[in-house]
């Protein structure tokens, strides 16, 4: 098949290389530019808990202290498996969004009421988490420890790939890069290319964008599940 990722390279490249071990065209079309925020160091002596929303969240992470028994709540398993590679090994994962993140601290028996908690995300946020846990009891300090910017350019050489060889399945990984994909498709006019993919969503917020704005099969999956999809979908 011929597939589509919008992540950063950094963030898809060890899948790029099973998809391409697979025998799938692999084009990949970054939505998002990632930065580091300046930012001091996060004293983790200061904190019960650490709350990761992304992966990015923890590959910009800068802490002061001992990192190996901190719980660490992570919103789904590709987040958690960055933490654990980072040396945070006290990890747990919610199932991909942040309302079931929410959940799962809420009900943590390793937690209680005015526990401090570190609620490290990017600077576009589309749910307040950290005011969600406050009406819960719990102290949170938001750390934004990355930037993100929009990519809406295409260089010839993409172009000329999505129109040899048009898109089976689309890989989307956010709202604000399910936006920015589409602002691609339209500022070069690629829409007659696309008409027959499938766009993978994580949310079901991100399937209503797509379906609003006018793409007909958009389907919900879980991060990590990339492959098991594919499968689904021969």
């Amino acid at each position: 098949m011929n597939i589509i990722l919008t992540r950063p390279l950094n963030d898809t490249e060890n899948l790029m290389q099973e998809l391409f071990n697979l025998g799938h065209k692999i084009m990949h079309i970054p939505t998002l530019k990632i930065s580091s925020a300046i930012l001091d160091p996060i004293k983790l002596q200061n904190y019960n808990a650490l709350i990761f929303t992304s992966s990015n969240a923890v590959k910009n992470l800068r802490i002061e202290g001992e990192k190996k028994n901190i719980k660490c709540f992570c919103v789904g398993s590709v987040t958690e498996k960055i933490a654990r590679i980072n040396g945070f090994t006290n990890t747990i994962s919610a199932s991909g969004n942040v309302n079931a993140l929410k959940n799962l601290i809420i009900n943590s028996k390793e937690l209680k009421e005015n526990d401090n908690l570190a609620y490290i995300c990017g600077d576009q946020i589309a749910y307040e988490l950290d005011k969600e846990l406050e009406k819960e009891g719990f102290k949170v300090r938001k750390f934004i420890n990355y930037i993100s910017e929009k990519i809406t350019s295409l260089n010839d050489a993409n172009i000329e790939l999505i129109k040899k060889y048009p898109p089976n399945v689309i890989f989307v990984y956010s709202l604000r890069s399910a936006e920015s994909f589409n602002n691609i498709v339209a500022n070069y006019s690629l829409a007659p290319m696309m008409t027959q993919s499938t766009v993978m969503c994580i949310s079901k917020k991100i399937v209503n964008f797509f379906t609003k704005t006018g793409w007909k099969k958009n389907k919900i999956f879980n991060p990590g599940d990339e492959i098991i999809e594919l499968e689904r979908i021969k």
